[in-house]
């Protein structure tokens, strides 16, 4: 893919933090703010994308009570584990 020339300021103390991280990984300060912000961009669509399907699913109206979430919660790591909760709650559909 071709590179486009894009400038950005950084205040001195997280441009000193860039460079040396970069120095420690033999890479160039720009290599890693590149890593960073796909990272970044990446993080973001995730989130869109699972709140997009948390509001579709909502929408259904069907939901689990906070009393099965919290029971299912409290027995992880114990030596009883709950399975994970099914639908308890159903709403009229819009």
């Amino acid at each position: 893919m071709a590179t486009v020339h894009f400038s950005l300021r950084l205040d001195s103390d997280t441009k000193t933090q860039l460079e040396a991280e970069a120095k420690r990984e033999d890479r160039s300060a720009s290599a890693l703010a590149v890593k960073a912000i796909k990272a970044f961009l990446q993080a973001k669509e995730a989130k869109r994308i699972a709140v997009e399907v948390a509001i579709k699913e909502a929408d259904k109206g069907v939901f689990i009570s906070e009393e099965k979430v919290d029971a299912w919660v409290d027995s992880w790591g114990s030596g009883n584990e709950l399975p994970r909760p099914k639908p308890d709650i159903f709403l009229k559909a819009k």
